[in-house]
């Protein structure tokens, strides 16, 4: 066993088990998909530090268990086609692919796309694409997804994304005015109008750049479960034809310390 392999192994105990992440699909991924390989090689012995990490552009990869947590909300089944805004370094798309049958990952940085597309060529995952643009216009081409995950957050769930989403599908996103106010939402699409919503606590994303928004610099912490909604200046557009509920009452052990 190499030493990657039995950071890797601790780090799935102490920071995702340890922490209520219970989804053995999500663990055995995690378990697999090598972190080392997706950050810059002098990072590379920090890989599974309990923290984000820098990478290129000025971005970072995100804590290991805000990629699991994540994961496991959208409850993946294995043919499921799944749209990921905000690749990054494209850790968390090669996560998604070892779960899902189909993983398409849409990247605001160009450099960080085709590092992304690279580093899952390289390990060999064929499952996944992985483009250049706009995350929020989606990729029409794919849609319907049964799952989308965001990766950034903004005031509002970008209705192009609840239109890709197919009925029964599942988006986590972080919805919030401002960074230090965002809580981590699961929506579910019931029906062609109709969503529902929980709370997976409160969260520090990057904004969600589009076309005219420029860099932002860390992607992910973790701060713990909230009520739903609680930290929010007001709620998203489409929240009149949401119904709210309270936020997953799971302990978390310790995941509430900044990192």
């Amino acid at each position: 066993m190499t030493r990657f392999k039995r950071q890797r192994d601790a780090m799935v105990q102490d920071q995702l088990i340890d922490r209520g992440i219970a989804d053995e699909r999500v663990l055995d991924a995690m378990r697999e998909v090598p972190r080392e390989q997706f950050v810059p090689e002098n990072y590379r012995e920090l890989s599974y530090r309990d923290g984000p990490l820098p990478i290129e552009e000025g971005q970072t990869i995100s804590q290991p268990y805000i990629v699991a947590l994540m994961a496991e909300a959208l409850e993946l089944e294995p043919g499921d086609r799944i749209l990921e805004v905000g690749a990054g370094s494209g850790y968390a798309a090669a996560v998604l692919s070892r779960i899902a049958a189909e993983v398409y990952a849409i990247e605001y940085h160009e450099q960080l796309a085709r590092l992304a597309r690279e580093r899952i060529g390289a390990l060999g995952y064929h499952n996944v694409e992985v483009m250049h643009g706009d995350g929020t216009r989606g990729w029409p081409a794919h849609a319907p997804f049964d799952a989308i995950l965001v990766s950034a957050g903004g005031p509002d769930v970008p209705p192009t994304l609840l239109d890709q989403l197919a009925i029964g599908g599942r988006m986590v996103i972080p919805v919030g005015d401002r960074t230090h106010s965002q809580e981590l939402l699961r929506v579910r699409k019931v029906d062609t109008h109709e969503y529902t919503q929980d709370s997976l606590g409160r969260v520090q994303f990057v904004p969600l750049q589009h076309a005219g928004i420029g860099a932002a610099t860390t992607r992910a912490r973790w701060f713990g479960p909230t009520t739903a909604m609680s930290a929010m200046r007001r709620p998203p557009k489409w929240a009149c034809a949401a119904k709210s509920t309270s936020a997953s009452s799971r302990a978390r052990p310790g995941a509430t310390r900044p990192t």
